[in-house]
């Protein structure tokens, strides 16, 4: 069950986060077209963190969920949700939290560790790896694909996945359009660089949508891998290997 949810203002714009436990605090940070909900809280990533001992906060990206819609691509770009998402800790009185991020949300987790690594303790960057640093492409299509008629209406294969995930999720289709145009920013390697907080990298080993786990933790001093054993990029998020390795993690860098 969701808690009640609350909102703060990031520098203007409304965003909505939940806390559930009492425990260390977590910081969980969705994907494109996801919600807190649907990303954190259907594959009980949110029930399984508060068991093991964790205050739990996530929330809504700006034009996902109960988070303030906008209608601008440029209120977008990966850095801005990034900001969103160090001003949340900070509303919050936070020590240096452990983040995890999934897809969209890891790269904005990465941006938060570049940007703001005072915050951050550990980082989990899940569902998105050398595509982090090369790109996803498709873009165009799929925003394209969200604001079509109908689902009917939507032929190409990626664009059609984002279309009905987006209906399943209740989301704004127009803010998400504009959204997808101006988040999958590419982070240099020289970038990732200075990471200096320990890192997980998690993904599928059959998500093309990630790509291949190794390039990212070859780029970022202190990471390692999590390869999901036949996990593609919607089945690997509440896959039982990927939170159990979240765990461990979290536990050999003191994060309980």
């Amino acid at each position: 069950m969701q808690s009640a949810t609350k909102t703060f203002s990031s520098d203007g714009v409304e965003i909505a986060y939940y806390e559930e436990g009492t425990g260390a605090p977590i910081v969980l940070v969705h994907g494109f077209a996801s919600s807190a909900l649907a990303n954190w809280y259907e594959p009980l990533w949110v029930k399984t963190l508060v068991e093991d001992g964790h205050r739990v906060i996530s929330f809504d990206h700006r034009g996902h969920g109960r988070s303030e819609k906008l209608y601008q691509s440029e209120l977008y770009r990966a850095p801005l949700m990034a900001k969103d998402t160090a001003n949340l800790i900070t509303h919050l009185d936070l020590p240096p939290v452990p983040v995890m991020g999934y897809s969209m949300g890891a790269r904005v987790t990465a941006l938060l560790a570049i940007q703001s690594g005072h915050l951050v303790h550990t980082a989990i960057l899940a569902g998105l790896a050398e595509n982090m640093i090369k790109g996803v492409g498709g873009e165009p299509e799929i925003a394209a694909g969200l604001r079509a008629p109908s689902l009917d209406d939507v032929g190409d294969p990626q664009a059609r996945a984002f279309r009905i995930f987006a209906e399943r999720t209740g989301g704004d289709l127009e803010a998400l359009a504009f959204c997808i145009m101006a988040s999958r920013q590419k982070i240099s390697t020289e970038e990732l660089g200075a990471i200096s907080c320990p890192v997980l990298v998690a993904a599928g080993t059959e998500d093309d949508v990630a790509g291949d786990i190794a390039p990212l933790v070859e780029a970022i001093d202190d990471a390692e891998a999590l390869p999901i054993p036949k996990r593609d990029h919607m089945r690997a998020v509440g896959d039982r290997v990927f939170k159990e390795g979240v765990l461990r993690f979290l536990e050999k860098h003191g994060s309980r």
